[in-house]
């Protein structure tokens, strides 16, 4: 065998190597994300974590430092997820698209209620990075609001400012929702929806470079 042989078999084992260190790191956060899920950050020890992944507990260490720095990549996860289920809707049509990243973001805060409220909440202690975490998630999400009605990103402070305050109460509406789920999914998606139409008229007396998009038919 020569030599760019040699590197290209090397080259191919390392890539080998990372997909498996990849797909270790994914498995031990969905099991972390379980296991937080059922259990509150104190009551876990790196032991009872270790155990339950059924890994060496030097293995958690050798990915994620320590047990912060692995609570911290679950966090993270579930804000990629519920960010990407809010950006999938960019190709419907804009009233559609508003209920379907609403209903996507009930539907995640249902199914991941632990790792929702670490989000919104702040984490442990209102830890810093947690809630840097959430201004990021929040940003983001924003972000989709604007383009969908607005088209871009860049929009003035007090069309900011208001769509942050709706926000704000989706993600009190939700936490409150969550609690003892009274009403179906669809009825809180609705509310929000129309809160948000609202919202985007309000926007639209004082910032006439943004207009609210037509209502949808009766």
């Amino acid at each position: 065998m020569n030599k760019s042989q040699q590197r290209g078999g090397g080259g191919s084992s390392t890539a080998r190597g990372t997909g498996r260190s990849q797909a270790r790191r994914a498995e031990l956060i969905a099991t972390g994300r379980k296991l937080f899920a059922d259990t509150s950050y104190d009551a876990l020890s790196m032991d009872d974590i270790a155990r339950q992944a059924g890994v060496a507990k030097g293995l958690i260490y050798y990915y994620f430092t320590n047990k912060r720095g692995y609570y911290l990549a679950i966090i993270e996860d579930a804000v990629a997820e519920l960010v990407e289920r809010a950006g999938s809707t960019h190709d419907l049509p804009p009233v559609e698209r508003v209920e379907r990243t609403v209903e996507g973001y009930l539907r995640y805060a249902q199914h991941h209620q632990a790792a929702y409220r670490a989000i919104v909440t702040g984490g442990v202690g209102f830890d810093a990075e947690v809630l840097a975490i959430r201004d990021t998630v929040r940003a983001r999400l924003l972000g989709t609001i604007a383009r969908g009605a607005w088209g871009r990103e860049d929009i003035p402070p007090l069309a900011r400012t208001a769509l942050t305050g709706w926000l704000s109460s989706v993600e009190g509406v939700t936490l409150d929702w969550m609690t003892d789920q009274q009403l179906p999914r669809e009825t809180v998606v609705s509310l929000l929806v129309r809160g948000l139409g609202d919202t985007l008229r309000l926007i639209e007396e004082y910032e006439p470079s943004c207009p609210a998009p037509p209502r949808p038919p009766a």
